[in-house]
């Protein structure tokens, strides 16, 4: 596609998802790229001078309106999240983050945008789907009945239904897709707001830099989950939008591991064995999530290119850097 004239803006642009899709849509020549987030700029990411960087609260209308002015595509890549110790203790601010879908929406139909993509969660599919650790992977027609992620997967699966409202009514191309753990470098890996992944590197890092051979882990280890990696998923997302698909889609991994051996997969990649104390108390989610990726291997052909191994190689070393600055 040429992209040359064409506007492009992403919503959250100074986290981990948004700030890697800023840097795809510079590679691929858009003439204007709007990137926004509520953070001040020193705690992006990922900061690019040649963009249209802003920082703003898109919870407001005003904002959003600014934001999608003269925009040809949107990406709202933008929430309140983080790991299950985040989302499990922070319901009402994952449920603000309604605000932000609801007023880009709002804004996208006064300003006649071509496209919009909202970016959703595993977490909205029903919970009763996902009580074995052999969860045979989730399928998007699981998401009925509803019973999400209280708090955040609620977010979600409400702002799923906006952009199929906002299509049907309005007409605006809404592409909704249910993200499942998307990981890897530039992203949070420390605080408390980090994703398994990024933890699990974290952990033995520092356990392998201060001698202390321990790791903690949450829950029995015994868990299952799929981990994306992060260029699978910008180049899902970039298909899904500028496909003809109208219902929320998975985009995710079918590798499906229990946390007992991703944590296996990072002490060889650090080739060490570390003694693991299990917190039984800590949060910890569904015992059994993975994708089902039948509809997006039929409809787009897509299918993750970066094996958990690889992915998880390139997250280590890039967490041991800011370890080490």
């Amino acid at each position: 596609m040429n992209n040359s004239g064409r506007s492009v803006l992403v919503a959250g642009a100074g986290g981990f998802i948004g700030g890697h899709m800023v840097a795809k849509l510079k590679e691929q020549g858009y003439s204007l790229i709007r990137a926004v987030d509520i953070k001040p700029m020193d705690e992006w990411y990922q900061v690019y001078p040649d963009v249209d960087n802003r920082v703003l609260d898109l919870k407001s209308l005003d904002n959003s309106i600014e934001a999608v002015d003269g925009i040809n595509e949107v990406y709202n890549l933008a929430a309140d999240m983080g790991g299950m110790g985040f989302i499990e203790n922070n319901k009402a601010l994952c449920m603000l983050s309604s605000l932000v879908n609801t007023h880009l929406l709002m804004a996208s139909k006064e300003s006649n945008v071509d496209c919009f993509f909202y970016a959703s969660s595993a977490c909205v599919y029903a919970a009763d789907k996902q009580l074995s650790p052999e969860n045979p992977g989730l399928k998007e027609s699981d998401a009925y009945p509803a019973m999400p992620e209280d708090g955040y997967g609620w977010e979600k699966l409400f702002s799923e239904r906006m952009c199929r409202h906002f299509l049907e009514d309005f007409g605006i191309k809404t592409r909704v897709a249910r993200y499942h753990n998307v990981y890897g470098p530039e992203g949070t890996w420390d605080g408390g707001r980090e994703k398994a992944p990024a933890a699990v590197c974290r952990k033995v890092i520092q356990a392998k830099l201060s001698g202390n051979h321990q790791i903690e882990i949450w829950g029995d280890g015994k868990q299952t989950r799929s981990f994306m990696y992060i260029d699978d998923c910008i180049k899902g997302t970039q298909m899904l939008l500028h496909s003809n698909i109208i219902e929320p889609i998975n985009i995710g991994s079918d590798e499906m591991v229990t946390i007992n051996e991703l944590v296996d997969i990072v002490e060889a990649i650090a080739d060490i064995k570390l003694v693991r104390k299990y917190n039984l108390d800590a949060p910890k989610g569904v015992r059994g999530r993975s994708s089902d990726n039948t509809l997006i291997e039929r409809l787009l052909d897509w299918s993750p290119n970066i094996s958990l191994l690889e992915g998880m190689e390139k997250t280590y070393q890039w967490i041991y850097d800011q370890i080490e600055k």
